[in-house]
């Protein structure tokens, strides 16, 4: 599909608004990331799989890690001892045995040995001493190899060495709020990996989208801004040796590595779409970090506009142009631009579903954004229902809506809070997509939804590591990717309406009982 046709000309505007707002390169900061650039692509979606964070990692992730023939990228924001790490860890001492086993039947007949298999792990999150501490510099802190086990619980680094395996693990921090949030996977520039979920314990449910094209390598071009300050290094597609795609080229599958499944209740893969192999326009949208977070804590104060990077641009866009339906799944929603954006919508009598989370991450919400998710829903509520009773007693504030164009003069507001399914609706499997056999005993069933996920008018898709809340939209580095395809756009809901089942508690629904 052709650019100027994307979303009736969504691209063009974004861009010229992006550009318009953008402030002039001399008044960065010196620590700022120049990783704000829209990047238009296409990309050919792989799989959609959803599950808690342990499960996507033993599905989907670490048996791409072990694939590798060349490079691996893992960026993650927080980084813990969990069942992940643990898998993870154990996945890497497997393939650097595997390879150094290799190595030396190699030298053993005189034969050039395997080539290094480049391991780079990105994170920003430890632990709040971690964050208080780190270096203020976008140059962030390289972990020394004596570290890796005792702080990161990695493999030793003579094993990895043994196993030409050449890691480097680096972290970047920004006080006071500013993490690096995204979420991403990169296996030898060829395929990506998109993941709502960090390397840590939290049994929440997460997704994750498998993709390949050019976007990729748009995906490459915001790592090498952000982690290699902009090395043209990692610019460009590797050459990968001929033959370099199967056993004899040190890689292993997640059987050979004994990779154990972490399985969920609530797991859901699709390995194909409707016209798949299909190429969609595709935007790679970065939102860079900002250290000001420009709080306006009393009420009467007018709240700031978002910084114009080109995820925020990009959802207030897709937000003004809905016209039937607007999906929203989100772990926080504390941002009132975002909430301001949704009742003008519904003005327009665009539909408007989200699905959130009670009391998830309250200090961090409160510290971020001096509210919770559960008062601005509140908020929401109250003022949608004072539009609606203005509409009723004929006030002209309230006629938000030419009759004549023959839709409802509000569109329906539904709220729904995510929430451990119970025990016995947890054994209810039919018809769940994709699933195979009966429960594990030992499946993690998810506590809260931390699955970022906008769906505008059955059309635009926008996965990644956004939040609906305030640190998101102010402060954290986070990345979105806009995938524009009705096709894509189904498949993703259908997934995620069957892990809602018996997981959703109705807060409010304009057309019914709730309202």
């Amino acid at each position: 599909m052709d650019p100027p046709s994307f979303n009736a000309g969504l691209l063009g505007r974004l861009r010229s608004r992006h550009m318009a707002m953008q402030p002039p390169p001399s008044t960065r900061r010196s620590t700022e990331l120049p990783s704000d650039e829209l990047i238009e692509s296409h990309s050919q979606p792989q799989s959609f799989a959803l599950g808690t964070g342990a499960e996507l990692f033993t599905r989907c992730l670490i048996p791409a890690i072990l694939s590798a023939r060349s490079e691996v990228i893992l960026v993650t924001c927080f980084w813990a001892p969990s069942k992940t790490l643990t898998a993870l860890h154990d996945a890497l001492a497997k393939l650097a045995l595997h390879r150094a086993s290799m190595i030396s039947d190699a030298l053993s007949r005189g034969e050039r040995p395997l080539s290094p298999l480049s391991v780079r792990i990105c994170l920003s999150s430890r632990s709040l001493l971690q964050k208080l501490l780190h270096p203020q510099s976008r140059h962030g802190y390289v972990y020394p190899p004596s570290s890796w086990p005792s702080k990161l619980g990695l493999p030793d680094a003579a094993l990895l060495e043994a196993g030409a395996i050449q890691l480097r693990v680096k972290s970047l921090f920004f006080l006071p709020f500013s993490v690096l949030h995204p979420k991403f996977l990169i296996v030898d520039r060829q395929r990506a990996f998109v993941p709502s979920c960090n390397v840590s314990w939290e049994a929440w449910l997460e997704g994750c989208v498998e993709i390949t094209g050019d976007a990729v390598q748009a995906l490459m071009s915001f790592y090498s801004l952000t982690w290699e300050e902009g090395s043209p290094d990692f610019r460009h597609p590797l050459s990968l040796e001929a033959g370099d795609d199967g056993e004899g080229a040190g890689v292993l599958n997640a059987r050979q590595a004994g990779v154990s499944l972490i399985p969920s209740t609530a797991h859901y893969l699709t390995a194909s779409f409707p016209g798949s192999p299909a190429t969609l326009p595709t935007l790679v949208l970065p939102s860079t970090y900002h250290q000001n977070p420009h709080f306006h804590p009393l009420p009467w104060q007018k709240h700031p506009p978002p910084p114009p990077t080109p995820l925020n641009i990009a959802l207030l866009q897709l937000f003004e142009q809905a016209r039937r339906a607007i999906y929203i799944q989100t772990p926080n929603l504390t941002c009132k631009a975002v909430i301001h954006a949704l009742l003008d919508a519904l003005k327009r009598g665009v539909d408007v579903t989200i699905v959130t989370s009670r009391k998830m991450m309250l200090l961090e919400q409160l510290v971020t954004a001096g509210t919770t998710t559960s008062w601005c829903i509140g908020s929401l509520v109250r003022r949608f229902r004072r539009l609606k009773a203005a509409l009723h007693r004929g006030d002209s504030a309230g006629t938000i809506h030419d009759l004549e164009a023959g839709r409802r003069s509000l569109g329906r507001l539904h709220v729904s809070y995510f929430r451990a399914r119970s025990s016995a609706s947890s054994s209810r499997r039919e018809g769940r997509p994709l699933i195979s056999g009966r429960a594990h005993p030992d499946a993690e069933e998810p506590v809260h939804s931390h699955l970022k996920l906008t769906i505008v008018d059955g059309e635009d898709t926008v996965l990644g590591s956004g939040n609906m809340d305030r640190a998101s939209w102010y402060t954290s580095q986070e990345l979105g990717v806009l995938f524009h395809g009705g096709a894509f756009a189904r498949t993703v809901k259908v997934g995620v309406d069957s892990v809602l089942e018996g997981r959703l508690e109705l807060v409010f629904d304009s057309e019914g009982t709730r309202d």
